[in-house]
């Protein structure tokens, strides 16, 4: 009986330990479902191949199960876990500080903002907590010490399945509950959150498994590194994940495409030709007029419907505002639609310096997306100009940098040969694929006897701006940058003015020669700018016996109102030598714009037989002056008198 008893007293003590040690089990998750997390993003976005500090689709881990940690005498601190990206190109998200804290940035239990844009914003029962707003805390997840927080056990979970995240939860916001957390560049491609207080989200007192969303924002990359796919599959900007530490975290995967690259930019343009003996657009330079010959059109337009983005959303609210005061983009999740990412004004915690609504600040674009044309070649008294202002196809707005926008025009400053138009869109509408024009006027006085305006062809280069001079992750360099990837195309000529005149048939055969006089019209009573220059004869046929044509041969200076005048038998004047035994058809380019001719065959000493011609004009007639080239019989580009034929 008393062994019994002994038995007895031994199985109590026995199922006592048992008891213990399942509570002790369930405390500590030995029961409790696994902490898992399900990896996916709110959206894919398409991104420009162009850019090298394009925003990816945000991160989004939505954990259940565990056991959160409770609330105890002395606290017990949340477990640390160090969670890492790396993505498959260059991370470029702006460095805040020498030791490469980032703007990269991971928030808690999507902490709903107290202001927003248009004032106080309304949850959404959908993706928040239909409760009070929160204060966003940050911290600088860089060791483990900074970002500690004490568990507070179930208190404060909401019954709506997404929690603990009320007043009373550990990411509330207040003193030492952060729930934004800073990374700091660890490589090229990777950024790094080290030491963040990662809580169970355990159950509410239904039983229910609560949801712990860990979002990652902010993230950059350079789309450009990967370039455009060969196939009709796009380029994916892929990240893995990894999540360690005091605690064992599941992932439902660790690797996720977070943007496709595309091209974000295709790009046209007009071909003009001018004369350099027809001054253009004078009124521009003098102030007495406006523009008298039409621009030439460049177009930008968009790869994909959302490529032109305004800086803030403060744009989008308020179009065509230039963003002086850049409006906060602190609703976790809002498709904001800006070059800007998750910006906002949170109170700062241990470390978080870079925190702010200023240049530079987490987030926070530099510009909206710029429209760069780069003009080279540019010719001695070139003169250019933009309008400050320009609409594209979806009634988006674009300001002339520099200009804050409006009406008129502005000339352009060439330094060396080259001159940079750019562009910054204030507003644009992302539903649709927009183009925007640039008109690029051309301006100058002829004075042909210093050779001005320059001869020759200028190229336009349309790209996205400013190119990027960092390929990598930065303190200084601008957000966005982009590469440049578009080749320059020819955007105008300047010629010089010639006159060119086809004789069709001339001989010195068979007993018969031919005499031929140009005169330089460019001297009359009606005003023209009197010119001078060479003329060259291009001979075309054959010479007696079956020998080739003789070569071309170049004139001396033929002045206004005089003429040059020779024989194929035996020469002329202004240095032209005889060309014996020729016969075929000559074209002569005179140097000066306005020329006549006239060409006599006859017998020697005209005889028995004689015939005279006026040569034919190969120039177009003067109508206008156009940027765009006329069409119909016109072999030289050339503008001049087409009369008396």
């Amino acid at each position: 009986m008393a062994d019994f008893r002994k038995w007895l007293i031994a199985f109590a003590a026995v199922a006592l330990l048992l008891g213990l040690s399942f509570s002790a089990n369930a405390q500590t998750g030995g029961t409790a479902p696994v902490f898992t997390c399900a990896v996916t993003t709110t959206v894919v976005p398409q991104v420009r191949a162009e850019g090298v500090t394009e925003l990816v689709g945000d991160i989004v881990l939505s954990c259940t199960g565990g056991i959160p940690t409770p609330l105890t005498v002395p606290a017990t601190p949340i477990p640390l876990s160090n969670v890492t990206i790396t993505l498959n190109t260059n991370v470029t998200s702006r460095l805040l500080t020498s030791t490469n804290l980032s703007e990269a940035t991971l928030t808690i239990d999507e902490p709903f903002p107290t202001a927003a844009e248009g004032g106080a914003p309304t949850p959404s029962t959908a993706t928040q907590v239909p409760n009070a707003p929160q204060g966003q805390l940050a911290c600088a997840a860089v060791n483990s010490t900074n970002c500690a927080i004490n568990g507070v056990g179930n208190t404060g979970i909401v019954n709506n399945g997404i929690g603990p995240v009320g007043s009373n939860g550990p990411y509330n916001g207040t003193a030492g509950h952060y729930n934004i957390f800073q990374g700091s560049q660890v490589g090229a491609a990777s950024i790094a959150w080290n030491g963040v207080p990662i809580d169970s989200p355990g159950t509410n007192g239904l039983g229910q498994l609560n949801v712990r969303v860990i979002r990652i924002t902010n993230v950059r990359a350079n789309a450009c590194q990967l370039g455009v796919s060969a196939n009709l599959i796009p380029a994916a900007i892929s990240v893995f994940i990894t999540v360690n530490g005091s605690q064992q975290v599941s992932l439902s995967t660790n690797i996720l495409n977070v943007a496709s690259v595309v091209p974000g930019l295709s790009v046209s343009n007009k071909n003009g030709t001018f004369l350099q003996c027809n001054s253009l657009n004078t009124g521009l330079l003098n102030a007495s007029g406006g523009i008298t010959s039409g621009p030439i059109n460049v177009v930008a337009t968009e790869g994909f419907a959302s490529s032109f983005k305004v800086r803030t959303y403060d744009q989008v609210v308020h179009p065509g505002d230039t963003d002086s005061t850049p409006s906060l983009q602190n609703v976790l999740g809002f498709p904001y639609n800006t070059e800007s990412g998750y910006v906002a004004t949170p109170g700062l915690g241990p470390g978080a310096t870079g925190f702010g609504l200023t240049a530079g600040s987490v987030g926070l674009a530099d510009t909206g997306t710029e429209l760069g044309v780069v003009l080279a070649n540019v010719g001695a008294g070139v003169n250019l100009f933009a309008p400050n202002q320009i609409t594209s196809s979806a009634g988006g707005l674009a300001f002339l940098v520099g200009t804050g926008g409006g009406a008129g025009v502005s000339q352009l400053t060439v330094s060396g040969n080259s001159v940079a138009i750019v562009y910054e869109v204030v507003s644009s509408n992302v539903s649709v694929i927009e183009s925007f024009t640039i008109p690029v006027t051309v301006a100058f006085v002829s004075n042909t006897g210093s050779n001005l305006p320059g001869l020759g062809t200028s190229t336009a280069a349309v790209n996205f701006a400013p190119i990027a001079t960092v390929q990598t992750a930065s303190a200084s360099a601008p957000i966005p940058r982009f590469c440049s990837t578009h080749s320059p195309a020819n955007i105008f000529t300047i010629n010089s003015c010639t006159c060119d005149l086809l004789f069709p048939f001339v001989t010195n055969t068979a007993g018969f020669d031919t005499g031929v006089a140009i005169a330089n019209t460019t001297q009359d009573p009606f005003g023209t700018t009197p010119q001078t220059g060479v003329v060259t004869l291009n001979y075309y046929g054959t010479t007696t016996g079956g020998g080739a044509a003789p070569p071309a041969q170049t004139s001396q200076t033929v002045n206004a109102g005089t003429e040059l005048i020779f024989n194929l038998s035996s020469g002329g004047d202004h240095g032209i030598t005889a060309t014996p035994g020729f016969e075929g058809y000559i074209i002569a380019v005179a140097k000066f714009q306005y020329c006549h001719a006239f060409a006599f065959i006859s017998d020697l000493g005209a005889q028995r037989l004689a015939e005279g011609y006026l040569a034919i004009q190969l120039d177009i007639p003067v109508v206008s002056i156009t940027p765009t080239p006329i069409v119909g019989l016109n072999r030289t580009g050339q503008a001049g008198e087409n009369e008396g034929h």
